[in-house]
């Protein structure tokens, strides 16, 4: 039997590698449906049914609540290992446990009672951008608006959505310092309205649909500032706020798509039927595939050599720091950069067979999808790049701006 790995600050009741056993024994299930699941527009049942015991939305979250918290190294290959079968389940596991963490990290003690709480088994979903406006009410208050991007929106159970707080004449209020709040709100997946509007080229099986809420009543207990929620458990690790969550999902999923990749195009040209015979005695094929084996690797080892950091830093008793908040948006960057040139020499490497529908044709759209997410824009980049080479000393990171302390 394996013993847990354990350091004082993680969780000891859940091992991740019984997890990755998991992960294994349903692999086939998720990569049978996989087409399946993109021309059903988001996860089949049997997709959903299949992850369901894997319970991603608690892996962060803490063991008084439920959660596994494993750390951020563990759940990194967690994601990674899904990704390999199938690129919408791991883009759905990775929503829900980001989001999940960032309810289980932010909202006060009577509201994850209720979410996280014995008999629970929700998962979160929903879309960050303040899209929506919250108008105080006796109790809580009145959510209106319209998100898109909500992936994974029908198979949770509670949203996540940013929304403005009016400040009585239809305009967002403002803190004492001037700054415009934000709250995050929380609400049943069936008080929205689902608007579909999901005809995409890749990772059409995540359901990452447009939907709306008209007066949905939030009680108070169940929104965050979003901008600035300083964490309520695990105040170490989740001083990374919304973004630093987020950045393990993101990065989880490059990983696994980027390695899938990569084992295919050598599976292919190991084949020896037409192109993949060409292309398996091509000494530049083999040139090229090593060097897009060196550039994953090292991006890889990017990411971890970046999380350890975190983890140490965190079982000290520290926060997170903005040097490392910049470093977490370097390595998530690097690791979609390197799968983007992976699957493009892939991809024109198959020739003809990777026009035709297949793991090789599936995993170069999704890739081409992931790299146009916001997560990864040139701006956060360009930011960390001036911490990082000393022009903008003494800011700190605040959503995806990294700004001047006030």
């Amino acid at each position: 039997m394996n013993k847990p790995i354990k350091h004082s600050y993680w969780g000891s009741t859940i091992d991740y590698r019984d997890m990755l056993k998991k992960i294994e024994e349903i692999g086939p299930i998720l990569e049978a449906n996989a087409d399946a699941d993109e021309k059903n527009g988001e996860l089949t049942a049997e997709s959903f049914e299949a992850l369901k015991p894997l319970r991603m939305s608690h892996v962060l979250a803490t063991e008084a609540l439920g959660g596994a918290q494993l750390p951020p190294t563990q759940v990194l290959e967690l994601l990674q290992a899904i990704t390999w079968h199938s690129g919408s389940a791991g883009w759905v596991s990775m929503v829900h446990a980001c989001i999940g963490a960032m309810s289980a990290a932010f909202l006060p003690d009577s509201a994850v009672e209720r979410l996280f709480g014995p008999g629970t088994d929700n998962r979160f979903s929903g879309q960050g951008a303040p899209l929506g406006m919250l108008k105080k009410v006796e109790g809580g208050y009145s959510l209106t608006g319209k998100w898109s991007y909500g992936s994974g929106f029908s198979h949770a159970t509670y949203s996540h959505s940013a929304a403005f707080v009016d400040d009585g004449t239809g305009k967002p209020a403002k803190d004492e310092k001037g700054n415009v709040i934000v709250m995050c709100a929380h609400a049943p997946i069936p008080e929205h309205k689902q608007l579909g509007n999901w005809d995409v080229l890749g990772l059409g099986g995540t359901g990452s649909i447009d939907y709306a809420a008209e007066n949905v009543f939030i009680p108070d207990d169940l929104v965050f500032p979003i901008l600035t929620a300083p964490p309520q458990r695990l105040k170490e690790l989740f001083s990374l706020g919304v973004v630093g969550l987020a950045a393990i999902g993101h990065t989880g999923w490059a990983l696994g798509t980027a390695r899938r990749m990569l084992d295919e195009i050598a599976k292919f040209a190991r084949s020896k039927s037409g192109r993949a015979g060409l292309i398996g005695e091509s000494e530049k094929f083999w040139y090229d595939y090593g060097r897009a084996e060196a550039r994953y690797r090292a991006a890889r080892a990017f990411v971890f050599e970046t999380w350890s950091d975190i983890e140490a830093t965190v079982e000290a008793g520290n926060s997170v720091s903005t040097r490392q908040i910049s470093l977490v948006h370097l390595a998530k960057s690097e690791i979609h950069e390197a799968g983007v040139e992976i699957c493009n020499f892939a991809y024109r490497a198959g020739g003809g067979a990777s026009l035709r529908a297949g793991v090789i044709q599936r995993t170069f759209r999704e890739m081409m999808v992931a790299a146009n997410h916001f997560t990864i824009a040139p701006s956060i980049v360009t930011s960390a790049g001036r911490d990082l080479g000393g022009l903008w000393g003494g800011r700190v990171w605040q959503f995806y701006d990294l700004i001047e302390k006030k």
